[in-house]
């Protein structure tokens, strides 16, 4: 595929990034090309290709007929942190907009957020994401468990995100690139990595901006809507996200504690215990949801000492 760029820079890149997402993603690029905005905007959608077997590259094709600033490329390097940060590499923007390849943003997108980051000067932000589902969730995935699946329609409103409060997710937020010259890129040690369900790396980015002293705002009117296919309806989804999410985090950042045992502090031996009796206690006495939540605690736990483990090997 020709990979011809512009002489100059971009006022935004859109970067996506894909794996073995065909269909969906096809869906995703109509999304952005009927974005509407100023005709002396100047800007580009990035396709991250991130190892994918099916039919990615030529649906990116496809669109390139009538669609000049569409680029593709490619990361061999298996995970989306890894194709994050390539998009980053490889875009021509000065503020680099993000979103997933299960995903459609409304129309304005793209002009609420350059709008916003402006008004605002703010460093980075996010925004409002809600559901479409393939299938009506299940009693017991109340708005509690709406984070494991990337929803964020609890707020339409504009604030500024503040340090120890909930950051915007991947699925819909923005940067300045020069944040990335600055404090580096996405941790590749966490993330989604192939079949592998962790998340946090866009997490863990805006609190490095919000700890360097950077502005993140949330702006309630940029909306996406993210597709939930049915698999990610099930308990063991939830089970898996929760339990390799802790294992990630707990091998990249550690438990405090002097006593150890197989790496592990001694505490985490009764606590994860504790966790798991109340979640089976739970599953007798308390409503669908919490008795769910209480089993997740207990994923997390068991998540958090497999990755203490690993991380004992390598020292």
């Amino acid at each position: 595929m020709s990979q011809t760029k512009p002489p100059t820079k971009l006022d935004a890149s859109i970067i996506v990034c894909t794996y073995n997402r065909a269909d969906s993603l096809a869906r995703t690029l109509r999304s952005l090309k009927a974005q509407e905005l100023r005709s002396d905007v100047d800007w580009e959608v990035l396709v991250v290709d991130n190892n994918s077997t099916d039919r990615t590259r030529a649906v990116v094709e496809a669109f390139r007929i009538d669609f000049p600033r569409l680029r593709y490329t490619f990361e061999v390097r298996q995970g989306l942190a890894h194709a994050r940060n390539h998009g980053v590499a490889s875009s021509l923007g000065e503020v680099l907009l993000f979103t997933d390849d299960d995903v459609s943003p409304e129309p304005d997108w793209v002009k609420r957020i350059l709008d916003g980051m402006a008004a605002s000067g703010c460093d980075a932000c996010g925004g409002f994401i809600a559901p479409v589902w393939e299938l009506p969730p299940p009693a017991w995935l109340t708005e509690r468990f709406h984070g494991f699946l990337a929803i964020r329609a609890e707020r339409t409103d504009t604030y500024e995100v503040l340090p120890g409060t909930m950051p915007p997710f991947g699925a819909n937020m923005a940067f300045r690139k020069n944040v990335f010259a600055r404090l580096g890129g996405f941790d590749v040690l966490r993330g989604r990595r192939g079949n592998v369900l962790a998340g946090g790396e866009d997490i863990e980015m805006f609190e490095r901006v919000l700890a360097a002293g950077g502005k993140v705002m949330f702006f309630g009117d940029a909306r996406v809507h993210h597709a939930v296919e049915s698999y990610r309806l099930k308990k063991h989804y939830f089970r898996r996200w929760r339990y390799q999410t802790s294992r990630n985090l707990a091998e990249r950042r550690g438990f405090p504690g002097e006593r150890r045992l197989l790496g592990i502090p001694l505490y985490l031996f009764p606590q994860s215990l504790r966790a798991v009796v109340r979640a089976l206690l739970a599953r007798f006495s308390a409503r669908a949801d919490e008795a769910f939540l209480r089993e997740i605690i207990a994923w997390h736990f068991l998540g958090s000492m497999e990755g203490l483990f690993r991380s004992r090997k390598r020292t």
